[in-house]
């Protein structure tokens, strides 16, 4: 029991890290391979298991070691005309993810409730934006740790449904490549929604929060980590990243036994992936699936319009942090109220949800690597990282990321 309680007491941003993965955005994607593919895409929830974590272990010990968040260490190496464009970049897209988030959370919500989605996407939204803003850093990542429980709602739903064990285990160790360009593309998708650019922001900026959270208010007084810090962060981090590629996995399945298996390939709304559910694995299996949506998209919402706000007060040089007040950053958290407010007015604009959710994973997945390939200088720059750089092993993995992320992207083009 001690071991368990010290084991948790380690957990922390590379758990929500690894959780905000399986935000609406990843949910609909691993339900559209699902739901297209059956199990023929299972595989990649255990090949993506160890890319993820290689990605995320590196912006976190590039946030530990320099003391920066991810834009303040690249404009080390990188010009910043460069990062900013990257920045504004990140707000678009992260924008339109939130959007995308509130409207799958808003249809869930409807579907149980009756009451209509636009005013759940403004409940949802107005109440994030608030929590965000208002909340200490501590109350609100303590609060985030605990919705990364709504991601085991789809291990019991997947568990529910009863799938041919023998099947999925011969799927999930015996790749098969993607045929045909569409098949190319959601792999892009489910790459790009793993393996995602907003995800390496937060990592390095929480890392910074834990400091600041103890005492280490300066960048000289967070530069250089411990052997423990780091083993640490590593346990996060790979915990974390086992939970979300666990998740994944059974997302994926649960659409490939239900929905795929009785000829529903095609899926336009999280709604409707409830909705078709229900007469398939019954009411429970469905209300599993529209429950775990609205949680993690509570945890999701914030990660994404943080993230955008660290890499754009970084570029600027603002104040920035969620243990300051509103009055101590304004830029800081007028940028987390526009991307929020933004996604709102997507809403209002019926755009397509899942058509949202599903294209930018595929941009996702398109721009990711050449971010990482950024990452990836920094973090083998020995003067940039406090004679503390990344690890060849790291190094290596990180780059063979970079490589399956392009010959994805290559596949869906050439074929």
């Amino acid at each position: 029991m001690r071991k368990l309680r010290r084991f948790l007491t380690q957990l922390g941003p590379g758990l929500v890290t690894g959780a905000a993965d399986d935000d609406p955005a990843g949910v609909v994607t691993y339900s559209i391979a699902g739901a297209r593919y059956g199990t023929a895409l299972l595989w990649t929830a255990l090949l993506t298991w160890p890319l993820m974590a290689a990605v995320q272990l590196m912006c976190a010990r590039v946030g530990m070691v320099t003391g920066l968040g991810l834009v303040g260490a690249l404009r080390q190496r990188l010009p910043n005309g460069l990062l900013l464009a990257g920045a504004v970049g990140l707000l678009a897209a992260n924008t339109m993810n939130i959007g995308a988030d509130l409207s799958a959370m808003a249809d869930a919500a409807e579907l149980f409730t009756g009451i209509n989605s636009h005013l759940w996407v403004l409940i949802f939204g107005g109440g994030i934006a608030w929590a965000t803003v208002r909340l200490r850093y501590a109350v609100l990542a303590q609060a985030l740790k605990w919705l990364t429980l709504s991601l085991f709602a789809y291990v019991a739903c997947a568990l529910y449904v009863g799938p041919d064990w023998h099947e999925v285990l011969r799927a999930t160790v015996l790749p098969s490549l993607p045929r045909g360009s569409r098949m190319w593309s959601t792999l892009v998708a489910i790459l790009g929604t793993t393996i995602s650019p907003y995800l390496f922001f937060w990592q390095a900026s929480q890392e910074v929060e834990e400091e600041r959270a103890i005492g280490r208010d300066t960048v000289q007084s967070r530069q250089g980590a411990s052997y423990l810090e780091l083993r640490r962060r590593r346990v996060d981090v790979i915990a974390g990243t086992l939970m979300s590629n666990l998740v994944m996995f059974f997302i994926v399945l649960t659409a490939a036994v239900t929905l795929h298996a009785h000829g529903i390939t095609g899926i336009t709304t999280s709604k409707e992936a409830t909705a078709a559910l229900e007469p398939i694995a019954g009411r429970f299996a469905s209300g599993l699936y529209a429950l775990a949506i609205v949680g993690v998209g509570l945890l999701a919402v914030p990660t994404l319009s943080g993230s955008a706000a660290y890499a754009l007060a970084e570029s600027f040089r603002w104040k920035d942090g969620l243990d300051l007040q509103f009055r101590q950053a304004p830029a800081f958290y007028a940028v987390v109220l526009l991307a929020t407010a933004g996604g709102i007015a997507m809403d209002f604009f019926n755009l397509d949800p899942i058509g949202a959710l599903y294209w930018s994973a595929v941009i996702n997945g398109l721009l990711a690597p050449f971010l990482l390939a950024g990452v990836l200088l920094v973090a083998s720059d020995a003067k940039v990282m406090a004679q503390q750089p990344s690890s060849l092993l790291a190094r290596g993995i990180v780059l063979l990321t970079i490589l399956c992320m392009l010959g994805a992207a290559v596949g869906m083009f050439a074929l």
